[in-house]
């Protein structure tokens, strides 16, 4: 299984003058991403009820739309509170907190191949995904990768991989950002599908001798070994990595230097874990002093909602931003 995503449009919610341009940008992506008539339709449905919901509940918020796997749609609302005082109440038909009646969020659990809510007084974000079919699932894996305001292309990639026992995870931030921070950015991304490579060292050199003639940029490559329950982990330059479990979090080395410039030498570290974690890999367009403490539950929640939630909340509006966050299993588990 490979999975290379593509940047996801992030649509402002501020009033109900967005609901229709929402749901119809979501109805295209959906038949580009290969989804027939009825999951389309599905996804028409769904895009309109979270639009709706920032706007009736928190007056402002975000959606998020991408195209995941081989043939699906993922979709991410969030908003800046006030939250719901229950989720497990909401998401029964008929129970409404603003005098309506009530079917908004169940509704959107029922059309969804994937589903799942997190809900604080610091807001509230709700993932949605459709598929063509179930083969085409991401379990275990989900990441966000959004260029600045102002442009298209964006510099940051990420990518996924599986080989046998492994998972590799690949982010990639081109210099700048722009169509020339891209070109460096998917060149990395193109080694990294073409080459089957279990040494993440020798992957990231063979990034860095395709990067040559491009910007370069950061790297930062995962190996993470289901049978042994290890993490290889190989960086160059300015992304953050960090191994985070339930009560504890680990911050992962970087190299300095640039991929396809200059750098002193590069070098896999291997790290353990306890019980189950996760590995969360995000670039500089994201500020690093958030904390899982301040989210209470959110650990427990899809990995697409603790992407989805950083960067509501420490996005630093001037850079492209990528998070990704790929699940680890516990030691004990097969």
């Amino acid at each position: 299984m490979t999975l290379s995503p593509a940047n996801p449009v992030c649509h402002e919610i501020a009033d109900a003058s967005h609901i229709g341009d929402v749901r119809r940008r979501a109805t295209a992506l959906a038949a580009e991403c290969g989804l027939d008539e009825a999951a389309s339709g599905r996804v028409a449905i769904v895009a309109t009820e979270l639009a709706t919901n920032i706007v009736r509940h928190a007056g402002r918020g975000a959606l998020l739309l991408q195209a995941i796997g081989a043939s699906g749609l993922e979709m991410i609302a969030f908003d800046h509170g006030p939250g719901m005082a229950s989720v497990d109440k909401c998401l029964v038909d008929g129970y409404s907190t603003s005098g309506t009646s009530g079917n908004g969020l169940g509704a959107i659990q029922r059309l969804s191949d994937e589903f799942d809510v997190w809900s604080a007084p610091s807001g509230t974000a709700v993932l949605s995904r459709i598929f063509a079919s179930s083969e085409n699932k991401a379990a275990g894996i989900a990441g966000i990768c959004v260029p600045v305001q102002g442009e298209t292309a964006c510099g940051d990639a990420w990518a996924v991989r599986r080989h046998d026992d492994d998972v590799f995870v690949l982010l990639v931030d081109g210099l700048g950002h722009g169509p020339e921070a891209s070109k460096a950015a998917q060149a990395a991304v193109a080694v990294f599908h073409d080459n089957h490579i279990v040494a993440t060292r020798e992957l990231v050199q063979k990034m860095h001798f395709s990067m040559q003639g491009t910007r370069g940029g950061a790297v930062a490559l995962a190996r993470v070994n289901r049978a042994d329950h290890a993490l290889g982990y190989c960086a160059v330059g300015n992304i953050a990595g960090r191994l985070q479990s339930a009560n504890a979090c680990r911050g992962l080395m970087s190299n300095n230097g640039i991929v396809g410039g200059q750098f002193r030498r590069i070098e896999e570290i291997r790290y353990e874990w306890n019980g189950p974690a996760r590995l969360i890999l995000h670039s500089d367009g994201l500020q690093t002093r958030w904390s899982m403490d301040a989210y209470p539950g959110l650990m427990q929640r899809h990995p697409a909602l603790v992407a989805a939630v950083l960067y509501r909340d420490f996005c630093r509006g001037r850079d492209d931003v990528t998070v990704v966050v790929l699940d680890l299993p516990a030691a004990n588990d097969p």
